[in-house]
């Protein structure tokens, strides 16, 4: 437990680097944010949350925001692992990282979660339920590094997430052994797009890469 401070701390940092991403006010969101941090535990838990932008953003910019997204969850993910989690005297990781997950799309409407791809769940809630996130795990398994669509007037983008010997070890449960293959799970990331005509949208097929 003596870790905590240490991890909100970290918490705090992730989302504003994620605000930063999906803002059109990088400024005005740190100095929100770190004036928030400010505050003692108890203010913040009793501080009314911002509303969430009711606006979304082009495709292109929604590609940008995704990817970037990306990239911060899971090198955050990568330290938590390394740093504070030791077996059963920590949160796990990934767990923890759905509050943030929570907190971002309270703050920006872009919403984000876990899907397994080819190992078993640690929650039922990981499993891929879509018809995009089904298809997205079998291309990540595949060795795809992402998958990406837009619809329901939002940008979805599941890109890959390698698991190590840690991750591997919970997932497959101690007793079983996995095989040598790759390991992967899977964050989907959702970005909501602004309404435009059809002819200003053109939305691709899937596009792996």
């Amino acid at each position: 437990m003596k870790h905590l401070p240490e991890l909100a701390v970290i918490a705090m940092f992730v989302s504003v680097a994620i605000i930063m991403a999906t803002t059109g006010h990088p400024r005005a969101a740190v100095a929100e944010e770190t004036a928030a941090a400010k505050q003692t535990a108890a203010a913040d838990k009793t501080r009314e949350p911002r509303p969430a932008t009711k606006t979304g953003v082009t495709l292109e910019i929604a590609r940008d925001r995704a990817e970037i997204m990306h990239d911060v969850y899971a090198a955050t993910l990568e330290v938590l692992h390394e740093r504070y989690f030791h077996g059963a005297r920590a949160a796990v990781p990934a767990r923890a990282m759905q509050d943030v997950f929570s907190t971002i799309q309270r703050k920006s409407r872009v919403e984000a979660r876990w899907i397994s791809v080819n190992m078993e769940p640690m929650s039922i809630d990981h499993e891929p339920k879509s018809d995009f996130e089904k298809r997205a795990a079998q291309a990540i398994s595949a060795g795809k590094g992402h998958l990406d669509v837009v619809e329901e007037g939002f940008y979805r983008r599941a890109g890959a997430i390698p698991l190590d010997d840690g991750c591997i070890g919970c997932h497959a449960g101690f007793a079983k052994k996995p095989t040598d293959d790759p390991k992967f799970a899977g964050l989907v990331i959702s970005v909501p797009l602004s309404q435009q005509k059809p002819a200003q949208v053109k939305t691709p097929k899937d596009s792996p890469r």
